[in-house]
């Protein structure tokens, strides 16, 4: 029986010129002859990089059993080195003014001496072996309330869970800590979130840590801050962390100085409570003024006061409290 020696792999080096032909440029490739087509100048640098990352993507070897094929061609791509010298890698080389490029394996030290050549990591290679499915993705069903809806309720609960001398600057970071927390009680705000607010967020760290409701890992700086919450009432919130992230973000956005008008923390966190509790299809809203207050943390004294700017600063278009039944009825301005 003849004995049969293994045949060696082909080399992992490929070359695709760029012609003109008949007056139009033409793709042609050394590896597969047959498929030349042709290209226009803009598309052309896009047509070749995508041709050389198939010929990669289809003879992909374990790192062992690839060698240099520049040293293997008597590293004439090069100017002279020392030797060959460093792990393998794909150099994607560039010669006469972009109408030869070559994708080949090298060394590290043939790669730096190479001009006009950059190293293609693996990971653009391998990775491209999985494209994202172009199939548009569903958009994620939330799962609850609406964002407006869970902020009331958040807001109602911590009228309950604070004491009622809490400032409205703690009654906005501790808004964004309940809605933001993850499964073991823990918060994360980045300096971002913080910044937003526009509240003393070491003061109102401070009043929350008082009213023993969370516990700081790290105070306020420059990278934000964290903490761990102490109220586990706060777990039987629905479990979806992106709906409960999404109404953060509405919070803050509807809160914002920019949008309220001013950055004072009583018309910030009376704005965002009133916003939450007006029907999106009237505009208008309807509402005890002792829950409004109990919300927000507010004297009885300072509610006509408050809605007076927020209609002055152009949140509301109009507002009324009912000397009978005591209740607040609001509209918002169309720009709401």
């Amino acid at each position: 029986m003849p004995l049969r020696t293994v045949r060696p792999a082909a080399p992992r080096a490929w070359t695709v010129e760029l012609r003109s032909q008949s007056g139009r440029l033409v793709m042609t490739c050394q590896q597969c002859p047959l498929a030349s087509r042709p290209v226009t100048a803009a598309s052309a640098r896009s047509a070749v990089l995508a041709h050389l990352a198939r010929h990669a993507r289809g003879d992909l070897r374990a790192p062992h059993l690839r060698t240099c094929h520049c040293h293997e061609r008597g590293c004439r791509w090069h100017r002279r080195h020392r030797g060959c010298d460093g792990p393998i890698r794909l150099l994607l080389a560039c010669e006469r003014g972009g109408r030869v490029w070559r994708l080949v394996d090298a060394c590290g030290a043939c790669a730096a001496a190479t001009d006009q050549a950059a190293v293609v990591p693996d990971t653009a290679i391998v990775g491209s072996l999985h494209p994202t499915s172009t199939r548009p993705r569903r958009p994620r069903l939330m799962r609850g309330p609406g964002e407006h809806v869970r902020v009331g309720e958040i807001l109602s609960y911590l009228a309950v869970a604070l004491p009622s001398e809490v400032s409205a600057e703690a009654r906005l970071l501790a808004l964004q800590c309940a809605l933001r927390m993850n499964a073991q009680m823990r918060v994360a705000l980045p300096a971002g979130v913080l910044h937003s607010l526009r509240v003393g967020a070491a003061q109102a760290c401070r009043e929350l840590e008082q009213a023993r409701w969370l516990r700081l890992d790290d105070p306020p700086g420059t990278a934000g801050t964290a903490a761990q919450l102490l109220d586990a009432a706060l777990l039987a919130q629905p479990p979806a962390r992106p709906d409960r992230r999404r109404a953060a973000d509405w919070a803050l956005r509807t809160g914002c100085p920019a949008r309220i008008g001013v950055a004072e923390p009583q018309m910030q966190l009376l704005g965002t409570s009133l916003i939450a509790h007006t029907d999106p299809s009237s505009r208008e809203g309807l509402r005890e003024s002792d829950r409004v207050l109990r919300d927000c943390g507010m004297p009885e004294h300072e509610l006509a006061r408050v809605l007076n700017r927020l209609a002055d600063s152009g949140v509301l278009e109009r507002w009324q409290i009912c000397p009978r039944s005591g209740d607040v009825h609001w509209t918002l301005t169309r720009r709401r």
